[in-house]
């Protein structure tokens, strides 16, 4: 009886110093999460970030021609929350995984159903969602943590960025915005309350019916007689309509009720208006 509890006792005791020792490091691949407000949603990216550390990297340390699972450690997922269009073909909403096959010359990029590709051998290519190819461009400077960002974000394309030593390979996104805005527009604007002002902007930026955009400049500035920014917008859609003398005096009242409110960027806006009707 004796021996069995010293036994459990050094068993215990064991265990308590094994937990006394316990030591949190940092990753030596530190884990990231990378969203990018996009479209009419966003894009998430999760990956790990392994650093040279005097290693060769591209052709040795990730061998050319095989699947690397475009990180470290976890396997690398990205989730789109509307549908985009990478490579030619249209992926619908969710989250997949993303892995390259990198090479000297080109680089083979992958979205994959599969969300655990953390080694070639569980790769499978049945689960390809999409499988495009990017040449690689060379840095002048190294950089050290594998990154993944997005770059040249624009309303309906952006830019996903891999660069790593001194490699770089750009994956070019793209998602349709136009027929979803226009859609909301013609529902909403048989509403009681209708955003008259958004749907102007909306049809101004994207180059739509200035015509139509004009009606809604004029009901928006009746709505709200005294917002300088309706006026000024209001002005630049009868500049663009080469009505110019309408155009100036939209601005000039823009620009005094700006300058009532306080707000000095909208006198500037103004003044620069102005300056390019004369």
């Amino acid at each position: 009886m004796l021996k069995k509890t010293l036994f459990v006792a050094l068993a215990v005791c064991s265990m308590l110093a094994a937990v006394a020792q316990s030591i949190e490091t940092p990753q030596p691949s530190p884990t990231q999460t990378v969203k990018q407000n996009f479209g009419l949603s966003s894009i998430t990216l999760v990956y790990s970030r392994p650093g040279i550390k005097g290693r060769k990297i591209f052709g040795d340390l990730v061998p050319f021609g095989k699947v690397w699972r475009t990180g470290a450690n976890s396997a690398t997922t990205i989730e789109f929350g509307d549908d985009v269009t990478i490579g030619g073909t249209k992926i619908p909403k969710g989250e997949y995984g993303l892995i390259t096959i990198p090479d000297k010359d080109v680089w083979t990029v992958i979205i994959s159903k599969q969300l655990d590709i953390t080694s070639p051998a569980a790769y499978k290519p049945e689960n390809d969602l999409v499988r495009t190819t990017v040449k690689p461009v060379a840095l002048k400077d190294a950089v050290e943590s594998f990154t993944i960002q997005f770059a040249n974000v624009k309303p309906t394309s952006c830019d996903i960025q891999l660069m790593w030593e001194n490699t770089m390979v750009t994956v070019p996104v793209t998602t349709d915005v136009d027929s979803k805005v226009t859609a909301r527009i013609k529902e909403v604007m048989n509403s009681d309350n209708r955003p008259y002002f958004q749907a102007a902007l909306y049809y101004l930026e994207n180059g739509k019916d200035l015509n139509q955009a004009l009606v809604w400049f004029d009901k928006a500035a009746e709505q709200q007689p005294d917002a300088y920014w309706v006026h000024l917008q209001r002005a630049n859609c009868l500049a663009k309509l080469g009505k110019k003398e309408e155009a100036k005096a939209a601005s000039q009242k823009s620009r005094e009720l700006a300058m009532k409110a306080g707000n000095e960027d909208y006198v500037r806006l103004n003044d620069k208006l102005m300056a390019q009707l004369k």
